[in-house]
């Protein structure tokens, strides 16, 4: 660790020193060699608070420490909150090397802005969105800026891998490497992140044309001490006026405050609207005892003020504060020392679940993960699925695969992101004003990441595009923006490729709280919950978007929208273990730790006692009065096939955590369409998209501009899995 010290510029080993650090930390020393070296991509993984951001930038700003003119480091983050936040923290380096850091994104400084335009060097901080927005609008300058950049770093790259934002940003670099003429002397690029499932594939999500080597740095060292609890709630079947007994949430709320109330926590709710209901609860408990109010909600939604309101309070660590949130503190933003993490309901994925159990834990002391899980009352005719638990069993195995396994989901790399590259086209159209069509196939699919496409994928979209006016062939053959084109790009909302609500201003008297993304009726004299506190709506002025609000009491949150992450198969398959044997527990050593609370206990006791009743460890097909469930134990996508299949054949399907419910229908009807399915014709995943409405394919931003051919194709990718289907029914056959 002392020569790779050495290896840095003075004045960083000086800053180190002024840290108080008695050395650096493994990868921080690991990294200093194939960064200095400038001629590989280096992807760094390693678990929260290990020090990837200063295993990346020490060297980084001594390779570019003495450069004068233009950017040396372009540093991409997914949050303006996470550039803020790096841009703090790396003021007093960047002022020892004398180095000017931007940050640049919708939210900054004009004026810092401004400086870079005027004198380019140092440090860029930005954002996918605010890039795509100076390579259509600032080329020219972007490619003198760049001219002497050595290195883009790309934080938290887990949360891009896979997704059409994380397409979108590999499309802009190779754009970016092709303004700066770099295709024969690429950029090296360095990617950070906590939680990257599969490590061995993560390179060619970094650079899907292998033009430059991977090395990949690691922490050898073990893990801290992870604290895990969970703890079951009851919501009642039947809530009479007469009735004692309280609302699951109430319950958990009243949990967290009595857990969280004078430390430092964080609270995710998965959505905004149980975020805002549950922050709402916790300031109302505080108001009745007459104590200060430590609990505030934080979502993308809110106004920028309250958002870095509480950032501030919470790396201040001079007062007690739990923050509500949904993923937006699951990032790298440092927050400080966070006591626990609280999840209520099940998490996503155990990728997220990861990243959020690595907030807490810092500074040498514990993580401590609580999870909180309601499931209904059974009534006197229990509603089937209930009986299994099986939010529970999904919390259970998402845990059991984090801290045994050290699993996570790997990126889906069969998409097509068609929506995203409809996007490009019109990006990079209107970046250079006209190009050629084997040109811009070249830019984005052939040295592009847009692989899964074919030639002719590519006529299809561009011969769509020209028939509704978003593009046009001029004489020359070269290709411009069509007149919706035009509109499309000509809009601030253009920059991003992920979609956003419409969204409306929360205002109060003369003060903005936030916005809204509606998708539900709001109406004048309605109350909701925003912010944490409830209001009346007053007014709504629909043309400028605004809803007027005053302070009230009572009222409930309104409904936000928001698409839930499809299940792996991991994961399910981890369920059917833990029903199957009966036991959730985890081995340490010789020893079964358990980590479950009474009633936990026992809601976990009655699943495994259906379970096991309805015989389901070797029958995935059960009868049940008039109905059959069918249950594959495996990932969305295969659920998501088998129930469209039967749709397609006129069963009447409902699916809920991995189950499917096939109404008026028998064991043997079930059986021997699953037999036929691979005997006969199994519909192709394109078939399935096809069985659906145009508008139930329409999940990306750009989906409604695509032919109907090539969306259902995408959408079929995206969402079905023919191939683990058919293995599926194969092995189980004999069991049917």
């Amino acid at each position: 660790m002392i020569e790779a010290y050495k290896e840095l510029d003075i004045r960083v080993q000086k800053w180190i020193f002024k840290q108080g650090w008695p050395n650096l930390r493994e990868i921080q020393s690991k990294a200093v060699k194939p960064i200095l070296a400038g001629d590989r991509d280096v992807l760094i993984s390693a678990s929260t608070a290990a020090g990837k951001t200063e295993a990346f930038f020490l060297p980084a700003c001594t390779m570019i420490a003495d450069q004068e003119n233009g950017f040396g480091i372009l540093y991409i983050s997914p949050l303006k909150a996470l550039i803020n936040d790096q841009y703090r923290r790396l003021e007093e380096l960047s002022d020892m090397l004398e180095m000017q850091v931007t940050p640049w994104h919708g939210d900054s400084l004009q004026s810092k802005k401004k400086e870079a335009k005027k004198d380019p060097s140092g440090i860029l901080l930005i954002t996918p969105e605010s890039l795509e927005s100076l390579l259509i609008r600032e080329a020219g300058w972007l490619k003198q800026a760049f001219s002497g950049l050595k290195y883009i770093c790309i934080d938290e790259f887990h949360a891009f891998i896979g997704t059409e934002r994380g397409q979108h940003l590999l499309s802009l670099l190779n754009r970016l490497e092709h303004l700066l003429d770099r295709y024969n002397n690429p950029i090296p690029r360095v990617a950070l992140s906590a939680t990257l499932g599969d490590l061995e594939s993560v390179p060619l999500s970094l650079r899907p044309n292998k033009s430059l080597p991977c090395e990949t740095i690691t922490s050898s060292k073990s893990q801290s001490t992870i604290k895990v609890q969970v703890k079951g709630y009851l919501e009642p079947s039947d809530l009479m006026q007469e009735d004692t007994r309280l609302p699951a949430e109430y319950q958990i709320c009243e949990e967290i405050y009595q857990r969280c109330r004078g430390g430092s926590h964080l609270v995710f709710a998965n959505s905004r609207r149980r975020t805002e209901s549950i922050a709402a609860q916790l300031a109302d408990f505080s108001e009745e005892n007459v104590v200060p109010n430590e609990f505030f909600p934080h979502h993308g939604s809110l106004a920028k003020e309250l958002r870095e309101d509480l950032e501030s309070r919470l790396q201040k660590e001079t007062l007690p504060t739990t923050a509500i949130c949904t993923m937006t503190l699951e990032l790298g933003i440092d927050i400080g020392k966070v006591n626990s993490v609280v999840q209520v309901t099940a998490p996503h994925s155990v990728s997220s679940l990861r990243q959020r159990l690595g907030r807490s834990g810092r500074r040498n002391s514990p993580a401590i993960l609580r999870m909180l899980i309601a499931e209904n009352e059974l009534g006197k005719s229990p509603n089937f699925i209930d009986q299994l638990r099986l939010e529970l069993v999904q919390s259970l195995a998402m845990i059991r695969l984090l801290i045994v396994g050290n699993w996570f989901e790997p990126a889906d790399t069969a998409q097509m992101h068609l929506s995203t590259l409809l996007h490009q086209i019109l990006a990079v159209i209107a970046q250079w004003g006209s190009i050629r069509v084997d040109q811009l196939f070249t830019l984005l699919c052939g040295q592009g990441p847009f692989k899964q496409i074919t030639p002719d994928h590519f006529k299809q979209l561009l011969t769509h595009m020209g028939a509704t006016q978003l593009i046009q062939q001029i004489d020359s053959g070269e290709l411009v923006l069509g007149l919706e084109g035009e509109r499309l790009t000509n809009s601030y909302t253009f920059y991003a490729v992920f979609k956003t609500p419409e969204e409306y201003r929360i205002v109060a008297g003369n003060k903005t709280l936030g916005t809204l993304p509606v998708d539900t009726l709001i109406t004048k004299d309605q109350n909701i919950v925003f912010g944490g506190k409830r209001w009346k709506v007053i007014d709504i002025d629909d043309n400028k978007k605004v809803i007027y609000v005053t302070a009230t009491k009572g009222g409930k949150p309104p409904k936000f929208g928001g698409n839930g992450m499809s299940v792996h198969d991991v994961v399910r398959q981890e369920m059917f273990k833990i029903y199957a044997s009966g036991d959730y527990r985890i081995d340490v050593g010789s020893q079964k730790v358990d980590f479950l609370d009474d009633t936990a206990k026992q809601l976990f006791q009655e699943g495994a006692d259906f379970f096991r009743k309805s015989k389901m460890s070797n029958n995935p097909i059960i009868q049940h009065r008039k109905h059959c469930f069918l249950f594959p134990w495996l990932g969305d996508k295969v659920v998501n096939t088998l129930a469209i299949a039967l749709i397609k054949n006129k069963f009447t399907v409902t699916s809920f955590g991995g189950a499917i419910e096939i109404q008026n229908a028998s064991k043997d009807e079930i059986t021997n369409f699953l037999v036929d399915l691979t005997e006969d014709v199994m519909p192709t995943e394109l078939e399935l998209a096809k069985a659906l409405k145009t508008e139930q394919k329409h999940i990306e931003k750009y989906d409604k501009h695509l032919p109907e051919a090539l969306l259902s194709e995408g959408f079929g990718r995206r969402t079905f899995d023919i191939r683990s289907t058919k293995n599926w029914i194969e092995q189980n056959k004999a069991i049917f």
